[in-house]
């Protein structure tokens, strides 16, 4: 039987690709995706230095094993060493002519919480005498050997980052230094010794000189990462599977200390910011490649490096446009120049900002690179939704300048706006916003991957330091944080927990203002306003093309006129529910409400309703006018009473008040209010009288209001608007409640147009909101022309929780536990819920084939439920007006991933 193979060297992709049987999204799984797109490069021809990849596979079997690594891997590893030193022509721990490498983690998906590179790995006192003589550069190899000590003991020995930071910003200012470029070989020889001294006071042994055992335990410390906190924390945030395991790789390194002649760089092809056709990114020369990422020196624009080194920047910029063409995609690339020789260490399709994300899907399209539904798969629902979100008013900004509110500027490194309050460390931010429900601002002189979860939960990011490819602005991007970088004018005192700029102070707690559009800081609270749908062309042509794909509609929640109106300029092509309730509570109609409701007899009641009729008739004509020749659906009243009367303990405290003070006007008004409102007490009125069964009760509510529906549709058509309403009955538990009250609004409604002199088409729905409505669907259907899901209650009775107690209580720590995959209110649950929908579409259909089938809960506006929707055959899904876009999109990947 062969050896399982866990190494790959960088000539065997074809070895990789016919193991995994062929497809490159597999290559990735196996590889991962930094490894792959290493292989692809050679294999098409660019300077890439020799390598080889230690498969996720090996991860997996690695951990499963209890941090073993697996028979024969190890082997493997150091014969695809020797691979390696035949290539470059030098061989790894000989002083002579040492090979040094960098060891990089790569997951088949970019994980900025993954384990940071080591470079230089190789070095060790022996070898750095054979490096100087081979290269007659001390100052060179120094300050390599310092960069091993410092990245090893913090990413493999898991060494605190200020252990080394805090010692060499002491030793920069006795030597009078301002930056690392202004040491000298002789400092930098001792700036190696002072980190082995912290390595040895802080570990209890000293840093490893042997070669191998510096690639063993690197190697081991990239498995490791895989399950460490801030990679499980960026997993969950963006659904990525827990067993997909990280791959190795080790690269021969290329040198951009080596001297001005010598440099390093991160490049994106096109703008990730804008999405404009142009390549973007940093350079720096005499420089290894965590110093642009960590964004700890400042860059120069890439355009600037034509001056310094001509003939490896008309090379890059070759390289640049035979890559995007080759992955028809926006590529993120890193590069390194030795002496002048172009080296490329890594591409991959490069995260943008939700306008870059849709600029480049629509612009690709029209260059021809990608057709229509590869546009739509490339843009996530997620980056439409922050293409919508809010930002300040430039007027605003205005007049927060002339104000002396203006704080600092920087580098606008993800768009957007975000207004909180300043916190200095990823877990007081990430706690401020989860414990105390805070908007956070999150600080920091500069982000690592440490800080992600912190970034995950702020509002808006602001570091001093870095550029437009720094770890800060590259993961803001990626989640839609708005986010400044670079704001050099900022000084950050970690210890006093305040920052500074032109004289003004901003302590920990205090409000900031954050513009990642204009890259501009101010102080305190700006006003944010929603950006209008209709002004973004690139993704107004997005989702027509998507529309154009979908099978589900996407209708709108929306009770008034405005509401609707907005709907229907985010494209929504219905009205999926109206809660007729929400009218009942203005202000000037909420006593009349109270009247009918404590009405002692039909005629009082009716009075009351009489009083109601014209406003729900004015309501209802203007939300059939905003959604002219569209339908609206129209949800009969669904809470129970007591929710429109005054709160019973504040009335019983105004009455025991009253009867204290001996005060008598009034009195036995409320003493009777605070009677009926005891009589109405239910011990679960989310259970009790509601929905159809108060409708029965009380049919006179429902009567009115399907008057005023209809007598207002009718008024409508007199005045050339197409309407289509539909009324939908709530609540439903069994046939018989369809039965006693539908054929009287039925009647109702045929008496209307009768009394109008005018015809249109109209329906009578329910909605399935009750398991017992879904488990007798085909009943059901014998009565209503439409379904409409009621997902919030539905899954609330499917599951016997409470939606407000259980968020509150133990949801949280059951998704977190793994109890359950996600908050079913927030994703449909397939299994349970879904599988009474299924059951219902299907039952329902069998009774009446033309069944229109829709869903109005809050997950008609979640993407992996309108999934759902499209999967088990419903017309349309409905959500708020602000999701509509979103869920354009949604339905149109739903009906790509399974046409």
């Amino acid at each position: 039987m062969a050896e399982k193979k866990w190494v790959y060297v960088f000539n065997e992709l074809d070895q990789a690709t016919k193991y995994v049987g062929g497809a490159w999204d597999d290559v990735r799984g196996l590889l991962g995706g930094k490894g792959a797109n290493l292989f692809e490069m050679y294999r098409i021809g660019l300077p890439v230095p020799p390598f080889f990849t230690v498969t996720t596979e090996a991860c997996n079997a690695y951990l499963a094993a209890g941090e073993k690594f697996p028979e024969g891997m190890w082997e493997q590893e150091l014969e695809a060493l020797k691979k390696i030193e035949e290539a470059s022509g030098k061989k790894f721990g000989d002083p002579s002519n040492p090979l040094l490498v960098s060891c990089r983690s790569g997951a088949k998906f970019s994980m900025p919480g993954m384990m940071d590179t080591v470079l230089n790995i190789g070095l060790n006192d022996q070898t750095v005498e054979g490096m100087i003589k081979l290269t007659e550069n001390p100052r060179f190899v120094y300050d390599s050997y310092r960069r091993l000590i410092m990245m090893f003991g913090s990413v493999v020995l898991g060494l605190p980052d200020e252990a080394f930071e805090e010692p060499m910003d002491e030793f920069k200012a006795h030597k009078g230094a301002q930056a690392d470029t202004d040491l000298t070989a002789e400092d930098l020889k001792e700036l190696s010794e002072i980190f082995k001294k912290v390595v040895r006071e802080q570990k209890g042994f000293d840093f490893p000189q042997d070669p191998i055992e510096q690639l063993r335990l690197a190697t081991e410390a990239v498995f490791k990462s895989w399950n460490g906190k801030r990679a499980r924390d960026y997993r969950r945030a963006e659904n990525i599977p827990d067993n997909l395991g990280t791959a190795v790789n080790i690269v021969t390194m290329v040198f951009g200390n080596m001297g001005w002649d010598s440099g390093t760089g991160v490049a994106f092809t096109r703008n990730p910011s804008t999405g404009e056709r142009k390549v973007y990114g940093d350079y720096l020369l005499n420089a290894q490649g965590e110093d642009v990422v960590a964004g700890i020196r400042n860059t120069e624009p890439i355009e600037k490096m034509v001056e310094k080194l001509p003939e490896a920047y008309h090379q890059f910029m070759q390289i640049c446009e035979l890559l995007e063409k080759h992955y028809k995609d926006m590529q993120d690339m890193e590069f390194t120049i030795e002496r002048g020789k172009l080296w490329m260490l890594q591409t991959r399709n490069g995260k943008r900002t939700a306008r870059a994300a849709v600029k480049i899907a629509v612009d690709m399209v029209n260059e021809g690179l990608i057709d229509r539904k590869e546009a739509i798969k490339r843009v996530t629902p997620k980056q439409v939704d922050a293409l919508l979100h809010p930002q300040f008013d430039e007027e605003g900004k205005k007049k927060a300048k002339k104000e002396g509110r203006f704080f600092a500027s920087g580098v606008n490194a993800s768009p957007g706006a975000a207004v909180g309050r300043v916190y200095f460390d990823a877990d007081t931010a990430e706690r401020m916003a989860k414990e105390e429900g805070q908007d956070v601002i999150m600080v920091r002189p500069f982000t690592k991957p440490d800080d992600v979860h912190g970034m995950l939960a702020a509002k808006g990011i602001l570091t001093s330091e870095g550029g437009a490819t720094s770890h800060a602005a590259v993961v803001a991007r990626q989640f839609g944080v708005p986010c400044v970088v670079g704001a050099s004018a900022v000084r950050i005192n970690l210890e006093k927990r305040e920052m500074s700029a032109n004289g003004i102070v901003v302590k920990e707690g205090e409000w900031i203002s954050v513009d990642g559009g204009s890259g501009e800081v101010y102080l305190g609270k700006l006003e944010l306003t929603v950006p209008k749908l209709e002004e973004q062309k690139d993704l107004l042509t997005l989702l027509q093309w998507a529309d154009e794909i979908a099978r589900l509609q996407v209708w709108a929640n929306a009770d008034y006129p405005k509401d609707a109106q907005r709907a229907r300029s985010y494209g929504a092509k219905g009205i999926g529910l109206c809660r007729t309730e929400h009218m009942f509570f203005e202000p000037e109609r909420l006593p009349i409400v109270q009247r009918m409701i404590l009405a002692e007899t039909t005629e009082e009641r009716k009075k009351a309703l009489d009083e109601l009729l014209p406003s729900q008739r004015s309501d209802f004509a203007g939300l059939f006018e905003a959604m002219d020749g569209y339908p609206v659906i129209i949800r009969l009243i669904d809470p129970p009473l007591h929710e429109f009367m005054p709160d019973e303990e504040k009335l019983l405290e105004e009455v025991i008040t009253m009867r204290v003070k001996g005060e008598t006007e009034g009195l036995v008004e409320k003493e009777k209010l605070l009677a009926s409102i005891r009589a109405m007490h239910e011990s679960n009125p989310m259970m009790g009288l509601r929905g159809v069964r108060l409708s029965i009760y009380m049919p006179e509510i429902v009567e009115m209001q399907v008057r005023a529906i209809f007598e207002a549709a009718a008024d409508c058509t007199k005045r050339g608007i197409v309407v289509k309403p539909e009324v939908m009955i709530p609540l439903t538990g069994t046939v018989n409640e369809l039965k006693w009250i539908q054929p009287r609004l039925v009647r109702i409604a045929k008496t209307v147009m009768e009394e109008k002199g005018v015809n249109f088409s109209y329906k009578f729905g329910t909605m399935i909101e009750i398991p017992r409505a879904a488990l007798t669907a085909g009943e059901i259907a014998e009565l209503a022309e439409f379904f409409s899901f009621g997902t919030n209650d539905l899954t609330q009775m499917t599951f016997g929780y409470s939606r407000d107690d259980a968020e509150r209580n133990f949801l949280v720590l059951y998704v977190e536990q793994g109890i359950l995959p996600k908050n079913p209110f927030q994703t449909l649950d397939r299994e349970g819920v879904g599988k009474l929908m299924r059951m219902a579409v299907e039952d329902g259909r069998k009774t009446r084939p033309d069944l229109e089938v829709g869903i109005c809960g809050e997950h008609g506006g979640d993407p992996e439920s309108i999934e759902f929707c499209h999967i088990i055959g419903q017309n349309y899904v409905s959500c708020s007006p602000f999701r509509v876009p979103v869920a354009r999109l949604a339905a149109a990947q739903a009906a790509l991933k399974y046409s």
